[in-house]
């Protein structure tokens, strides 16, 4: 055991935060707060939105979470808005970031605003991206960014199209991307697979459920790719 680990064990109590007198809890017992309201959240899900930004929990010198009772109220406020409003976690982190004191009462929070997809002209795309028309024509050509019909330029194209523009820093072309199009499509292939079932459920939650789905599991597959390329990495980089 470490000094400081060792420290943490002497100076608090289980639950406790000494230096300010404030409950904690471990992640075990806040799952098991929240389970008799959501009867489907589990430590994966937990995680899970500690990694989107949603909340974020102490850690001991040893490494484990440990949460405060704000953590577990904004967690019931972003639970209560995915089960009662439908929303994405963006939407629900966006209007987290907006309120500058700590949620003391979910049923008090109004309603969160609908979320105003992005639209965007191809001038309008060049500009907010940093790119060039030439680059932009060029991830056309490759399937990386397309267009909506009626619609214009989503917020993934202008995602796609603002990586692209720095990746073109490192000489990295819209044709060396051309595998991440066609791994992107294997995904869609695979995801569609375990999300369907959830979008023939009756109204807007089924769809809620489905979209906050895909949001995962895109999160969880980027995480692997992250890594497969770390560890690829790992002997050039002489780690």
């Amino acid at each position: 055991m470490t000094a400081s680990a060792a420290a943490w064990n002497h100076d608090h109590t289980p639950g406790e935060d000494t230096t300010r007198g404030e409950r904690l809890m471990s992640i075990g017992e806040v799952l098991a707060s929240l389970r008799g309201e959501f009867p489907d959240i589990t430590i994966s899900k937990l995680r899970f939105l500690e990694t989107e930004g949603l909340v974020e929990p102490r850690r001991t010198p040893a490494g484990y979470r440990k949460y405060t009772w704000t953590d577990v109220t904004r967690l019931r406020y972003v639970l209560t808005a995915q089960r009662d409003q439908y929303l994405p976690l963006r939407v629900i982190r966006e209007h987290l970031a907006t309120m500058r004191e700590p949620l003391a009462d979910v049923s008090a929070v109004e309603p969160v605003e609908a979320h105003t997809e992005t639209r965007l002209t191809r001038d309008e795309l060049i500009t907010k991206a940093g790119l060039t028309e030439a680059l932009l024509k060029a991830l056309e050509d490759h399937g990386l960014v397309k267009t909506r019909p009626g619609a214009g330029y989503d917020a993934d194209a202008l995602e796609v199209a603002t990586a692209a523009a720095r990746l073109a820093e490192f000489g990295v072309e819209p044709r060396h991307l051309r595998a991440y199009r066609a791994a992107a499509d294997r995904e869609v292939g695979l995801f569609s697979q375990l999300v369907t079932p959830l979008t023939r459920q009756s109204g807007p939650a089924g769809r809620a459920k489905a979209a906050d789905t895909v949001h995962e599991l895109t999160a969880l597959t980027a995480r692997v790719h992250a890594a497969l390329v770390r560890a690829g990495l790992r002997e050039i980089l002489g780690k």
